[in-house]
């Protein structure tokens, strides 16, 4: 299959290219900065350069990988957010139906399902930790990001009931390999580690998912999916999670103190979300290789960590934009 991937340069992109090819498909990739994966230049939300690419490369589906980030929300003003996320979105769902395409894929964010509310835990009163899966809301995400990649979701259900086209959205937990922006009291690994429990997966595993999406979303017409590692915990272990996250993960994983303590690690001292991933392993057959379990068997072991942590990443067109200047 030709396939139109956005966002080829990206961090997601650069796996997600070869992981299609792996697969037998032609991938043409776009983005606004250049890179080994991306074979066109350019806007998603240029109506133009979008037809010529279908027109000229006989797209038959849409990954659509690329956007404005959280970290770009202090680079960009609101409005490249909206020219983006949403006008590119709504560029590219045209072009498909108009191309009579059978599937579209729509890379999205958990960070949409955070309130406020959540984000202040237990000093905003909160008696438990949330429990996120695809029925959650009101969604009311906190920033401009959130706020037009839901805007985005919802135009891909626009014109799935409209037109047919089968969307799967694909709501990515955290995998960035750089430093967290707003947490600073642990070490870049330490976090990461941690977020395996309850907001994370690898790039590895993105990539993944995006190619079993492909196949299996046709048979579904519509899907919204949680990619995140599976947590280990219960539902009912919210409110402990909130409290005392420590005695739960103990319970689970025996090893966890010790190991950490190897590395001066710290455990969380509470979670207060907990993404559910088990849509995706119901619907769509995936499910993420790498757990919790598989960071501390690396401790164990003495092995590499099984998670990218590049404190130094910078994305590409921002790199691209420094060479510029």
């Amino acid at each position: 299959m030709r396939l139109l991937l956005t966002g080829s340069s990206g961090w997601l992109g650069r796996y997600l290219a070869p992981r299609l090819r792996a697969e037998g498909h032609e991938v043409v990739g776009l983005d606004v900065a250049s890179g080994k994966d991306t074979d066109v230049p350019g806007s998603v939300a240029d109506r133009a350069l979008v037809e010529r690419i279908f027109g000229e490369r006989g797209i038959e589906a849409v990954i659509h990988a690329g956007a404005l980030h959280k970290p770009d929300i202090v680079r960009y003003p609101e409005s490249a957010f909206w020219e983006t996320n949403v006008e590119g979105t709504r560029v590219l769902l045209e072009a498909a139906v108009k191309a009579g395409h059978d599937r579209f894929l729509f890379t999205s964010t958990t960070s949409l399902m955070i309130t406020a509310a959540i984000r202040a835990g237990q000093a905003g009163g909160a008696t438990e930790a949330a429990w996120l899966d695809e029925t959650f809301s009101p969604l009311q995400p906190r920033n401009v990001y959130g706020v037009t990649k839901l805007a985005a979701e919802r135009l891909c259900w626009q014109v799935h009931e409209e037109t047919g086209l089968a969307v799967a959205v694909l709501r990515t937990g955290r995998f960035f390999p750089e430093e967290d922006d707003t947490h600073r009291d642990l070490s870049g690994p330490n976090i990461k580690a941690n977020e395996f429990l309850n907001r994370r997966l690898t790039v590895e595993d993105a990539a993944d998912a995006h190619a079993v999406a492909l196949d299996g979303i046709g048979a579904l017409g519509f899907g919204t999916f949680i990619l995140s590692a599976p947590p280990p915990f219960a539902r009912e272990e919210c409110e402990e999670l909130l409290h005392d996250a420590p005695a739960v993960i103990a319970r689970y994983f025996p090893d966890a103190p010790g190991l950490y303590a190897r590395m001066g690690w710290s455990l969380p001292a509470f979670l207060d979300r907990v993404y559910d991933p088990s849509l995706a392993e119901r619907e769509l057959g995936f499910r993420c290789r790498t757990d919790f379990r598989a960071v501390l068997d690396a401790i164990a072991d003495g092995a590499e960590l099984p998670f990218a942590h590049d404190p130094a990443y910078v994305s590409p067109k921002e790199r691209q934009g420094e060479q510029a200047c």
